[in-house]
């Protein structure tokens, strides 16, 4: 991508935090914390990343999907500050993992991802996202299909600056679609105030509590694994490596100890981020950090956040059909760059099991409080079976069989 300088910078990282915004606030308004806390701790979060990294990754913290169901049960037990302790722990927990794998090394934990586990991994993020995608989408397809025709005509066919535009040119043209047709609630965003402070609540903490959060700091670990080397692929470079993984899984640990700390959920990578990478092939480490400022001044801006809650649900799935798919198309090119030899049984195995169990709703119960599902148990299977089957399980054709004689 060429350089951007001046506004267009500000313009691209408002697309980037317009992407992102769904998913932000979803988990806060599905567990009873702020909206306003959870964009506010996803910025600082991300800017806290960005000093850990080097300024080298381009990811954009957002809240996890895998904290909701246990800050839920805490929240209702004994209220959400102790829900928001267990999440400073499980920084915490991610900041031993980050020792760990700077002790290990790198290569060693390379190792356990090569491509042929780390393809399929890749495309189960984005096959397990798409019903959430098309979920959205159906509550209104004629707008969902406006805004997904106005993503594809700016990727295609539009020119120069405009062309990295594709999200933002989805957004107005599936809002102004939505106005149009009666789909635009405007009462919130007059209600809101232009300024308000976030509702920021100081931590509790109980052994309970943490004992039940702080180990999915080992699920998104595996999920933030996925994160990264996608990432990777994406913008071509070995971000394992280059800061390396002890400095990323150390960037999540830190905002999540922050976020939890100002009462917000946990603040880790997420797939969202590599679907904007690829659409907008905007890989500027910078502009992210730009995406991270708006998402704190959506915190503290009444009515910019309000504006953003009005975008309907059509609008925001129109947008995650391209973003989800372009995912698990990212795990195809990686198989495909890898050059995996699929005529080998081994590999055949690896990857249909993976995609089988990732995509197949098992779940698998470690103890009252931790499960392993989706990509963190077909990433755990994967890796377990790439490193206990032998190198070359290949059965030789009989003769006979493929037309050949002595």
């Amino acid at each position: 991508m060429e350089s951007v300088t001046g506004a267009k910078r500000y313009i691209l990282g408002l697309q980037h935090a317009m992407a992102m915004f769904g998913s932000t606030v979803l988990v806060p308004l599905l567990t009873g914390i702020h909206p306003s806390i959870g964009l506010l701790t996803a910025g600082l979060g991300t800017l806290v990343f960005h000093m850990v990294t080097k300024g080298k990754v381009p990811v954009f913290l957002g809240s996890s999907f895998a904290f909701i169901a246990a800050i839920q049960i805490v929240g209702r037990q004994q209220g959400l500050q102790y829900a928001t302790g267990g999440v400073m722990a499980a920084g915490v927990v991610h900041l031993m993992l980050a020792g760990i794998v700077y002790l290990v090394g790198v290569d060693r934990i390379r190792s356990f991802f090569p491509p042929v586990v780390t393809g399929p991994m890749i495309m189960v993020i984005g096959l397990t996202l798409s019903p959430v995608a098309v979920g959205m989408a159906q509550k209104g397809w004629g707008i969902a299909s406006i805004t997904l025709a106005a993503v594809l005509i700016t990727s295609v066919y539009a020119r120069g600056f405009l062309k990295l535009l594709p999200i933002l040119s989805g957004v107005i043209v599936g809002f102004l679609a939505a106005a149009v047709f009666g789909h635009i609630n405007a009462q919130p965003l007059a209600q809101a105030p232009w300024f308000a402070l976030p509702p920021f609540a100081l931590p509790k903490f109980s052994l309970s509590a943490i004992s039940m959060i702080a180990p999915l700091a080992f699920v998104t670990m595996v999920e933030h694994i996925g994160d990264i080397t996608t990432n990777g692929a994406v913008i071509g470079k070995d971000l394992i490596r280059d800061p390396g993984l002890h400095r990323t899984l150390m960037g999540d640990g830190l905002a999540g100890i922050l976020a939890g700390a100002l009462g917000g959920p946990a603040a880790t990578t997420y797939a969202e981020n590599t679907g904007v990478l690829a659409v907008t092939k905007v890989y500027d480490p910078g502009i992210i950090r730009i995406a991270a400022g708006f998402a704190i001044a959506m915190a503290f801006v009444g009515k910019l956040g309000a504006l953003l809650r009005s975008l309907p649900e059509p609008v925001m799935g129109g947008i995650s059909i391209v973003l989800f798919g372009m995912i698990c198309a990212i795990g195809i090119r990686t198989v495909v760059d890898a050059r995996i030899d699929f005529s080998n049984s081994r590999n055949l195995v690896i990857a249909a099991i993976i995609l089988v169990m990732g995509l197949g709703g098992a779940t698998v119960h470690l103890g009252p409080n931790l499960e392993l599902h989706g990509m963190a148990l077909a990433a755990v299977i994967g890796v377990a079976l790439n490193k206990l089957l032998p190198e070359r399980l290949a059965v030789e054709p009989e003769a006979g069989l493929t037309g050949e004689t002595e």
